[in-house]
């Protein structure tokens, strides 16, 4: 007799040529009569709450250590914490908390500015283009050139000392995570600071500046200055590495797709995630980002059903012969250094002498 809760029990077939967009409602239908975007407010409130005792146990912890070098451990707790916070915001965002979507952005800009101190409006603004167009060039925003370059042809227009860094991109991606903190709280105030309409900048402005004052203010008054900075800056490089270390593996080294390129729904979603293999723990450590795929099928799905979800996608790519990506957290991050040194090597080598060079090609 057949579990009529079981996914297997209820996924849809394939018959004959099903076409990417009807695959892909066939899929949503299933998720849907299962339940599993149904909000599941309680987990919610308890990451919520079991994240606000975490943050007393580190204020009293800071208090107790006073003048002490053990301080920089509560630093990097706080990195951790912040980083949980953001996770929080980043569902919220989604709409994965809450039916109403004036209530997911209210907790969604409580909890990135008052307590990450990040610009939920420019987050917002750069997430949704990612999510609409992943690894494609000239939508998705991930993938623009910055420090580093994620594509062969912007790799190739770097010059000088970016060259000779761009080649070496990949071995120096998690020590650039370090700053990835600082340059997060940068851009928020680079936009909230800009000409440009943000949807809340006042508020924005008023919980991040709040949150800022307050927070630099405890530590320069409890500790010595060079021990405060020291404290600022484990903190800074921990929640940097920490949100870096758990967004890069979603989808670097995965297909991108050239400019103008036509791709249903489905595919282009699964082809460019990559999942983590793992139990609860490493859901709850990585903020549900170790379910990419379904995630970026599933936006609005909060995080409890992602787990359960997985499996039925993970059927439903085998059947209609979508190749779903899903490693170990140390095997992913191997192939994104392996993919950004590959990358890298389409800069110019800036040590090469274009005399030599066109010697060599007249004698070849």
């Amino acid at each position: 007799m057949s579990n009529s809760t079981s996914p297997r029990a209820t996924l849809p077939r394939k018959t004959g040529a099903t076409h990417p967009t009807a695959a892909y409602s066939e899929l949503l239908s299933t998720v849907r009569d299962m339940g599993l975007l149904r909000k599941r407010r309680t987990f919610y409130y308890v990451m919520f709450g079991a994240l606000l005792l975490a943050l007393g146990g580190a204020a009293a912890g800071f208090v107790l250590l006073g003048d002490s070098w053990f301080q920089l451990i509560i630093a990097g707790v706080l990195g951790l914490i912040f980083t949980q916070f953001a996770f929080l915001a980043h569902e919220a965002s989604h709409r994965q908390v809450f039916e109403s979507n004036k209530a997911n952005d209210r907790a969604g800009r409580t909890l990135a500015t008052a307590f990450v101190g990040m610009s939920y409006s420019w987050w917002m603004s750069k997430h949704t283009r990612h999510h609409g167009n992943p690894n494609t060039v000239g939508k998705d925003p991930d993938i623009d050139i910055d420090f580093v370059s994620f594509t062969s042809e912007d790799a190739a227009t770097r010059k000088g000392g970016w060259a000779l860094l761009t080649r070496k991109q990949g071995w120096l991606l998690y020590p650039l995570l370090l700053l990835e903190g600082l340059n997060l709280h940068f851009l928020s105030f680079k936009t909230l600071f800009g000409k440009k309409p943000v949807e809340g900048r006042q508020i924005e402005l008023w919980f991040i500046g709040v949150r800022l004052v307050a927070y630099v203010a405890v530590i320069f008054s409890f500790l010595p200055l060079g021990m405060a900075f020291a404290f600022l800056g484990v903190q800074l490089a921990v929640f940097g590495l920490y949100m870096g270390a758990s967004f890069a593996p979603n989808h670097v080294g995965m297909k991108i797709f050239p400019a103008g390129s036509r791709v249903d729904f489905l595919s282009k979603q699964v082809l460019s995630s990559r999942n983590i293999k793992g139990n609860w723990g490493m859901t709850i450590f990585m903020g549900g980002l170790d379910l990419q795929t379904e995630h970026h099928l599933f936006p609005n799905m909060p995080r409890p059903s992602l787990v359960k979800v997985r499996p039925i996608v993970r059927e439903y790519c085998e059947t209609h012969k979508i190749p779903y990506t899903e490693t170990s957290f140390f095997e992913a991050h191997k192939q994104v250094v392996a993919y950004m040194n590959k990358v890298g090597l389409s800069a110019p080598d800036p040590f090469d002498c274009p005399l030599v060079n066109q010697y060599r090609t007249r004698r070849a």
